[in-house]
């Protein structure tokens, strides 16, 4: 859009320089009547709005080609060639680039062109393509020729030059063909670049292939000589090295400098070109040399792991089985042979190599999984991750807590002297952390993580016991948290009681506890401030007199001869009494009883306590002893008045009673984690925190369409089928959390009916649940937390600043009572921070009045810094306008508008997200932008380590500064369930070790939320959120691709995480998954993949590719190895060769076949994905914690988990770019407690997985019953393993991970509700799960295209093979491999669908015809039973022939049903689709039975149900969650 700006510029140039100012003329519209009014919007941005929404409402709802419209990155690359300037200013309304499309006259595409094709994948990344095959060439020349190194090995190996011509010819061919639709308007340079290529490519390869076929021709004469040979090795040579040369030039960063300056010949651009095409985007995509030379040895390490394992494992154990079936001959085929005879066993070696080469592609991804997870382990250690993370770390560590705050967090560092004795030093340092530490603690409490009632175990609060002292008293020592202390005077008393040694010694044995020592000191400085606070005059010098001496003894070393230590513990005791009247208010009664307490303190001191000659001076003492005569001693008492002397008294009592340890404070598991996370980023590497006035101002951002805003109380009290209420849900899981927040409202244990009484608890309690689920209202306030943060470090920087020139006392000034509501700090942080929510639907919810409208606006009110942006309709007489608004809530509560903008039309053009993010952007303030997602949440101790995030962006990181930050998550909802807990820590890995590995190698995206955007920098390059329909339904990457192609960094930071919420449910899971591997199939098609990929220089394309698709890519060929794998064997097995070639030689194939086997296999269940997240385990909670949570993990049947999510993950991405249809599938993101019936999990699996799994077992059973293994039974398990493992897995887990799901009651229900599906009619308005017939009419809807439907009948062909292997291996047919054989078995299965089209015929129109009808059917059935008993009682066929020819059959039927599908409109045109139809009926009640079965039979045993509930529930139940309560609906606790 740089043309808009500059025709602009130049318009307003002009407008400067007359005489006399005037509106634009660009955009001044004139009326019927001749009036004149001035507006961009109509003039300029509506003609380009207006004809992109015609070619938005082209695409069919998204399921029309994306060739078929021009997309939003269409109409941006106009803009970069030279033809924009022939638009006209302002734009001209007949030019090409503004017309809408019609039937045959449309616009083509900008640039690039997204066919649906898997060819995109050889396209964009043929460079890793090109190298993996010419490797696996040379390694297998090397293995045939026995690992020798000759010339004739050089010359075979050679024969990569003529390959690699070849197979960049091939790229080079899809280039011009995948280019087609945008020719008429690509430039012209493109055009002649594709030319010039192409015949270039031609006439080489063509060159060097007859060269190579030349030098072949040398070889085989065995003459002496070369020329050939020696003209081929020059120009192969040459070749490379020209390409070096440019490879260095486009690539290595030390090259770059030579680069820009050969680019003044036009010779060297003119071949630059020719090697790389220019973008407007894309260049300088290098880094330094050494981030470069750090990528490079990693991928190099990977690629020799790689290589030694091909060769030694894969390669060199087929080299001679390939060698000795080559050899074979008149080999007899059980079928009849069509294709086999004349071709040395083509097919047999294809079989054998097939899923070696298929893992051989694959398995690179496997290595790289290896090495990412040990240098993300180094990295994380070094990073200091993990080096607190247990509560006992916690302990240790606290007293360096405030040093390593004060360095990193707060700027007062430098803003206060510090002195130079290091006690006072760490004084000061623990005054400014204790503010922030109290904060922390109160916003636990807020949460309900902690309680502040006295614990009647211990006698404490827990509160008191995390508060820290301000130490800003005059306290000679400094204060630590009561947690920290607890029962160490207690153990002191001991030692002191049991000591026999010098002073010196007992206070060696006192100073091994650091905290014992402190608790000691501060027991003693405590004792002597509080008793001389407390008296005055004779009073007053008796204690004065009483510490100088204890000083003067201390001093002298004389401790043990000036004391008693055996009367230190009723010392103690009188202390105790004392200062447990002095924590009270003061009354008369009271006051007497300190007077009485002071008075048995002195007596036991003074004549118990002291030693003889200290007793005898302060008995003669005749000051004391007067006043003990008149009583005066100790009768005026001045009682703890000011907050400090207060806190002193309190905090001395509890160092003196609390005899516990609290060793486990905090109780709570997420606030020991938080604070462990935040103990531990305090000694991170962090840039030094600036303060909040020069600071960086950034913005919030949180999308939001219809999701939970604020659970209503008829969301918290409605039953799920077993009883159970969300409410009930959740005070079992969180029993603590409840149990406080009952005591932070006042109430006791109170029902639900209690609540009604009050609305205040009522919307207390609304928000308690909808802060532990996934809601607006809990990302709203974690997100305020920031605003908090900045409130809270501006007060105190402010006080801190000016406390003592203004004359606060040092208590004073540290308080921070009311900070929240100081001017001054709520202006700073307002000026630092906005907070905008996205509600795109918020004013269609308001005229509705919908629930979520009002929650929205009790958010506003509680949260005045909160601002929501929308869409708003007006309806005109013109039609509708569209504004978007932002508003806020006024002082009564009411929304008040801030700012209002016209829009051209209705913002959503594209998949609604990415709009909504776009449209209120706008609204947003500062330098940078955080994005959160909805189900996300903050905590106020991140927050404020927020401002070092930001001076991030004030640094280097390589050679350029970084415009996103990437921040790491915690996820929240592991603690649910198994299933939770796999996908939480399967998504930490990700989000922690993954994604530090990934900016390691410098290609880190934005994989989603909370990253951290360079606001300035994106919102003039295109924005963070592209929106072109289904090619962008992961939108959020893209920004990381555009930031990436723009020159931008993308780095990863650790210190700071947000908590994010993930699905809990395995059909939210799978939806989920099903979502981001449909993105992932259209990234494949997307230019910004085609470019990185042809960019990026090879090692940071291979990361790039094995971390974005490729990673998809990959699990799809794990699970085409068992289908290539098992298709091969069933050739063999069918046709007999497996035996032939067995009798004739010895099989030496099968280290090979294992070897790939079990790599799949170990994918296949996640142990590969498990490595990472065992190293985080290893990292951040110990070893010994890593080996049980992955032996738990394993218990739990996470492989079972992971192999069902690979199953998922490979059919939504295949059939994503076979036929589209990718789309946003809403997971609920609610709790899942209810069980979920059969026919639901059947409807969502059905072609996914089942289908698939059933394929698979009848491959199995077919090898089983047919195939020949040397070793037998055990042989063939060890081989097929990982495929029946897969089978189960994908049949039976979403009944596994289904709670209640082998529960008699629940099973019974489930086969009715299945029944009545399956047989109920489907019809207009009927959704698909409510009807069979309106489902399988849905799940064809993704076959639209021709190119689609022949795809579809290519894949279902394969089907044939059974039948067509089976009908020879029947008895019955002698060995007769007459190709009759088959044809007669197709006019059995003929007969077969007549017969069902009998038995299932139902006539309605008379009530005689069906009696007729039923007598038939009856008829049919006793001769069919006839004939087949008469067929094996004299024939040779057998019970087991007619098991074969049933499965045979079945697989040729589906292949007909498929075929069928495919081609709809042909089937319906013959007349034959009702019938199609119920066979399809059959097939489906077929598979639900077969899946049944085992269901119903688990489901006899009850103690089946009772260990699923232990399995699934595993995690809740080690935090008190009674499940087995929950699963059987008991609701005596709700009514106790």
């Amino acid at each position: 859009m740089l043309l808009m700006y500059f025709q602009m510029a130049k318009e307003l140039d002009g407008i400067l320089d007359s005489s006399e100012a005037e509106p634009a003329r660009s955009c001044t519209i004139t009326n019927e009547d001749g009036s004149t009014y001035t507006s961009y919007l109509e003039k300029i941005i509506t003609p380009i709005y207006q004809t992109m929404a015609a070619e938005a409402s082209n695409n069919n709802n998204g399921k029309a080609a994306h060739s078929a419209w021009r997309n939003y990155d269409d109409f941006n690359e106009y803009f970069w060639s030279r033809s924009c300037f022939h638009l006209g200013w302002p734009p001209t309304e007949g030019s090409k680039f503004l017309r809408k499309p019609a039937k045959r006259k449309r616009t083509g595409k900008t640039n690039f062109v997204e066919h649906r094709t898997f060819l995109h994948l050889y396209r964009s990344f043929h460079r890793l393509w090109v190298f993996l095959l010419l490797m696996f060439q040379c390694l297998t020349i090397i293995g045939f020729h026995h690992g020798k190194i000759d010339i004739d090995t050089i010359k075979i190996l050679l024969s990569a030059g003529p390959a690699f011509f070849i197979l960049n010819f091939i790229e080079c061919c899809l280039d011009v063909i995948l280019m087609f639709g945008a020719y008429k308007t690509a430039r012209g340079f493109a055009i002649s670049r594709l030319v010039i290529r192409f015949l270039w490519l031609t006439a080489v390869s063509t060159f060097v292939t007859y060269l190579y076929l030349k030098v072949l021709d040398e070889k085989n004469a065995r003459n002496s000589d070369s020329t050939y040979f020696r003209i081929y090795v020059l120009v192969l040579g040459g070749y490379a090295a020209v390409r070096l040369v440019f490879a260095l030039m486009a690539k290595i960063p030390a090259c770059h400098r030579l680069s820009n300056f050969s680019d003044r010949s036009q010779f060297f651009q003119f071949f630059k070109w020719i090697y790389q095409e220019r973008y407007y985007i894309g260049r300088g995509l290098y880094e330094s040399i050494g981030d470069y030379t750090r990528y490079v040895v990693f991928w190099l390490v990977i690629l020799a792991c790689k290589f030694t394992f091909a060769y030694f494992l894969q390669i060199r154990p087929l080299v001679d089985p390939t060698n000795v079936i080559l050899t074979l001959r008149n080999l007899h085929y059980s079928w009849h042979d069509l294709v086999s005879s004349g071709n040395k066993n083509a097919l047999t070696i294809l079989s054998l190599w097939a899923p070696v080469l298929a893992i051989y592609l694959m398995d690179i991804h496997i290595w790289y999984t290896l090495l990412s997870a040990l240098v993300g382990g180094v990295m994380g250690a070094r990073a200091r991750l993990g080096e607190i993370r247990t509560i006992e770390m916690l302990h240790k560590r606290f007293e360096s807590f405030p040093e390593a705050f004060a360095k990193n967090l707060s700027p007062l560092r430098y803003l206060l002297p510090l002195p130079r004795i290091d006690s006072e030093s760490t004084k000061t340092h623990a005054s400014i952390f204790s503010p922030f530490w109290n904060e922390i603690i109160k916003s636990l409490r807020e949460e309900d993580y902690i309680g502040n009632s006295i614990m009647t175990k211990f006698s404490f609060r827990e509160m008191d016991l995390l508060m820290m002292p301000s130490n800003c008293g005059n306290l000679r020592l400094v204060q630590w948290p009561l947690f920290l202390l607890t029962s160490k005077i207690m153990l002191a008393n001991d030692y002191a009681s049991d000591c026999k040694d010098s002073q010196y010694e007992l206070w060696y044995r006192i100073s091994r506890d650091e905290y014992m020592a402190y608790a000691v000191k501060e027991c003693y400085y405590s004792t002597e401030r509080i008793l001389h606070s407390l008296v005055d005059g004779e009073g007053q010098r008796w204690v004065e007199r009483l510490f100088r001496d204890l000083n003067e003894s201390i001093t002298q070393n004389s401790l043990l001869v000036t004391i008693n230590l055996k009367k230190l513990q009723l010392v103690q005791s009188r202390l105790t009494g004392l200062t447990g009247l002095l924590i009270r208010d003061e009354t008369p009664d009271r006051a007497a009883g300190v007077t009485k307490a002071l008075r048995e303190l002195y007596e036991v001191v003074t004549h118990e306590f002291l030693a003889p000659n200290l007793r005898e001076q302060f008995d003669t003492w005749q000051l004391l002893l007067r006043a003990r005569n008149e009583g005066r001693l100790f009768s005026k008492i001045f009682w703890p008045k000011d907050l400090e002397m207060k806190e002193q008294v309190k905090r001395l009592h509890l160092l003196l009673t609390v005899k516990d340890s609290a060793a486990n404070i905090p109780k709570n598991l997420e606030a020991q984690r938080r604070l462990q996370f935040f103990a531990n980023s305090l000694f991170m590497d962090m840039p030094a925190a600036k303060p909040v006035s020069e600071m960086i101002p950034f913005s919030v951002f949180t999308p939001y369409y219809s999701e939970t805003v604020l659970y209503s109380m008829s969301e918290l009290c409605v039953e799920n089928e077993d009883g159970i209420s969300i409410l009930f849900y959740l005070q079992k899981i969180y029993p603590d959390e409840w149990t406080n927040f009952l005591e932070r409202i006042g109430r006791g244990e109170s029902s639900l009916d209690d609540f009604k009484d009050s609305p205040s608890d009522t919307l207390e309690l609304r928000f308690w649940v909808s802060y532990r689920g996934q809601t607006l209202a809990r990302t709203v306030r974690g997100m305020m937390y920031y605003r908090r943060a900045l409130m809270l470090q501006s007060y105190l920087e402010k006080r801190y600043l000016g406390g003592i020139e203004d004359g606060y006392s040092a208590a004073e000034y540290i308080d921070t009572e009311g900070y929240e509501r100081h001017p001054d700090a709520r202006a700073q942080a307002d000026l630092k921070f906005t907070y905008v929510v996205s509600c795109q639907i918020y004013g269609q919810q308001k005229q509705r009045k919908a629930p979520e409208a009002a929650d929205i606006a009790l958010l506003m009110q509680r949260n005045e810094a909160l601002r929501v942006a929308f869409i708003h309709e007006d309806d005109v007489s013109s039609g509708k306008e569209y504004y978007s608004k932002l508003v806020k809530a006024d002082v009564h509560g009411k929304d008040q508008e801030i700012y209002s903008i016209k829009l051209p039309g209705n913002p959503k053009l594209g998949e609604g997200k990415p709009e909504n993010q776009n449209h209120a952007i706008i609204f947003t303030r500062g330098d940078a932008i955080q994005t959160i997602d909805m189900n996300q949440d903050n905590y106020l101790e991140e927050a404020m380590k927020m401002r070092n995030l930001l001076e991030e962006f004030r640094s280097k990181h390589g050679i350029r500064p970084p415009t996103i930050l990437g921040v790491r998550e915690h996820v929240f909802t592991g603690s649910v369930s198994s299933l939770a807990s796999f996908m939480s820590n399967q998504e930490t890995s990700f989000v922690t070790l993954g994604q530090r590995v990934l900016a390691y190698l410098k290609v880190r995206m934005h994989y989603g939320h909370p990253d951290v955007f360079d606001r300035i920098f994106h919102i003039t390059r295109g924005g963070i959120s592209k929106a072109s329909r289904v090619i962008n339904i992961s939108e959020d990457i893209y920004a990381g691709f555009n930031s990436t192609l723009r020159q931008g960094s993308i780095t990863h930071h650790e210190y700071i995480q947000v908590g994010k919420g993930r699905d809990v449910g395995l059909n939210q899971i799978a939806l989920f998954e099903g979502k981001v591997a449909g993105g992932n199939g259209e990234q494949v098609l997307s230019r910004d993949v085609y470019r990185l990929g042809q960019l990026f220089d090879f090692f940071r394309m291979l990361t790039f590719f094995f971390t974005t698709v490729g990673y998809y890519v990959c699990t799809m060929m794990t699970v085409l190895t068992v289908y290539v794998f098992l298709y091969g064997r069933l050739y063999l097995a069918l046709s007999g060769l497996d035996y032939e070639i067995s009798r004739q030689f010895r099989f030496l194939g099968n280290t090979a076949l294992d070897a790939a086997l079990n790599a799949q296999f170990l994918v296949q269940i996640g142990i590969f994905t498990a490595v990472p997240m065992i190293m985080g385990f290893i990292l951040e909670r110990g070893l010994l914690k890593a080996i049980f949570s992955f032996i738990t993990m394993q218990l739990q049947f996470c492989s079972v988990f992971f192999t069902f999510s690979l199953g998922t993950r490979t059919h939504y991405f295949g059939r994503t770019i076979l036929h589209g249809g990718a789309k946003y599938h809403a997971t609920g993101r609610g709790f899942v407690v209810r069980h979920i019936k059969f026919a639901e999990n059947y409807r969502l699996y059905s072609r996914s997985h089942f289908v698939k799994a059933l394929e698979v077992a009848l491959l199995l059973i077919i090898y089983i019953a047919y195939g020949y293994t040397k070793g037998g039974a055990s042989s063939f398990i060890l081989l097929t393993i990982s495929s029946w493992f897969l089978v189960v897995s994908w049949l039976f887990a979403p009944y596994i991970f289904n709670p209640s799901g082998f529960e008699w009651q629940k099973t019974v229900e489930d086969f009715d509700d299945w029944t009545n599906w399956l047989l109920y009619k489907g019809g207009v308005g009927v959704k698909g799960e409510n009807s069979w017939e309106s489902w399988w009419d849905e799940e064809q809807a993704h076959i639209q295209t021709l190119r689609g439907r022949i795809l579809e009948t290519i894949l279902s062909l394969r089907f044939l093979i059974f039948q067509y292997g089976i009908v020879y291996k029947l008895k019955i047919t002698s060995h007769n491999t007459s190709l009759a054989v088959y044809g007669f078995s197709w006019i059995i299965l003929l007969v077969l669908v007549l017969l069902f089209k009998l038995f299932t015929a139902t006539p309605k129109k008379s009530t005689a015809l069906p009696t007729f009808v039923r007598f038939l059917q009856g008829l049919l059935a006793l001769g069919m039973i006839a004939g087949i008993a008469l067929l094996i009682a004299l024939t040779e066929f057998t019970i087991a022939d007619l098991f074969a020819s049933a499965l045979a059959f079945v697989a040729t039927g589906w292949c007909v049903l498929c075929l069928a599908i495919t081609w709809k409109g042909l089937v319906k045109a013959v007349g034959l689709w009702d019938s199609v139809r119920e066979i399809a009926r059959m097939y489906d009640a077929g598979m639900g039975a077969l899946i049944f079965v085992p269901i119903v039979f688990f489901s006899w045993f009850p103690f089946v149900s009772t260990f699923q509930s232990r399995f699934l529930f595993n995690q809740a139940f080690s935090r008190g969650l009674e499940i087995s309560l929950i699963l059987a609906g008991n609701k005596a606790n709700q009514e106790a």
